[in-house]
């Protein structure tokens, strides 16, 4: 899967992008919100790596893929979208920026080419997000892309030691795309 906005490029990791992918993916601003916190560069590479392997077609896995600016490929962040295994038609995505490339659009740039793909060319009846619902800026985000609030498990998740909540926002294919979605 590569797709192409107006200012981005979604294509697969490269093993030149670990230590890009690492210093974002560590800083504590951004693992705050995320499951996946690396160690070391090496978890970096060999996550990369495993994802020469990952495919849409194949369920129960992460299919990551990188967030470039168009213009020099500068990798800002990364996104992956879930195949359940036993819900047919059904995809779950998240998307991480680093820090410096938040607030710019970015997210709902991506999120909006991912979406457009699933539903428009994957054939998705439904897609989700789960999200930690402190993290608001993420909150605003799915909701600005018509997505719904479905879902608020509390303390259901343990993340680095804690328990947190975990809040599923989803749309449907009937739903998409709600006005002014598109970029």
């Amino acid at each position: 899967m590569e797709l192409a906005t107006a200012r981005l490029r979604l294509d697969a990791l490269r093993e030149d992008d670990a230590d890009a992918l690492f210093r974002y993916r560590s800083d504590p601003s951004v693992a705050l919100y995320q499951g996946w916190c690396p160690e070391t560069r090496e978890d970096v590479l060999d996550f990369i790596r495993a994802q020469c392997h990952a495919s849409l077609d194949h369920p129960d896995g992460w299919f990551q893929r990188a967030i470039r600016l168009s213009g020099d490929g500068t990798l800002i962040g990364d996104m992956g979208v879930y195949v359940p295994r036993d819900r047919e038609g059904s995809y779950e995505f998240g998307i991480t920026l680093a820090p410096l490339h938040q607030r710019k659009g970015f997210a709902r740039e991506a999120a909006s080419a991912v979406l457009g793909f699933l539903f428009e060319i994957r054939g998705a009846r439904r897609v989700q997000a789960s999200i930690d619902p402190r993290n608001l800026a993420s909150a605003a985000l799915l909701r600005s892309l018509g997505m719904r609030e479905e879902a608020h498990f509390r303390k259901s998740l343990k993340v680095r030691g804690e328990w947190v909540d975990d809040v599923i926002f989803a749309l449907l294919a009937s739903e998409w795309p709600p006005d002014g979605a598109r970029v």
